[in-house]
């Protein structure tokens, strides 16, 4: 059985939800989705320069789960810059 998932705190509603290769219109593209809570963790680590530590108990998660939605989002956002995807960050939360 799959544990649920728990409630990450997040902090930040991003004024944006999408990111694009210039000059080519959005539905010629491939999307990547990014997820709030994987945005809100490259915002803690990446952006505001927090340790995996001090940005896991700002979203009241552990750090090997912070490490892990860090990962999957760095590996997002570098196919999108490489492959020359659309970024759709996913603003629903459960």
């Amino acid at each position: 059985m799959v544990r649920p998932v728990k409630p990450r705190k997040i902090r930040f509603d991003p004024l944006a939800t999408y990111f694009k290769p210039r000059a080519l219109p959005l539905s010629e593209l491939e999307e990547i989705e990014l997820k709030l809570d994987e945005l809100e963790a490259i915002r803690l680590c990446d952006f505001h320069g927090l340790d995996q530590v001090k940005a896991a108990k700002k979203m009241k998660i552990s750090q090997s789960t912070l490490a892990r939605i860090l990962a999957s989002a760095h590996k997002k956002v570098a196919e999108a810059l490489v492959k020359g995807k659309a970024i759709k960050i996913k603003k629903i939360r459960k």
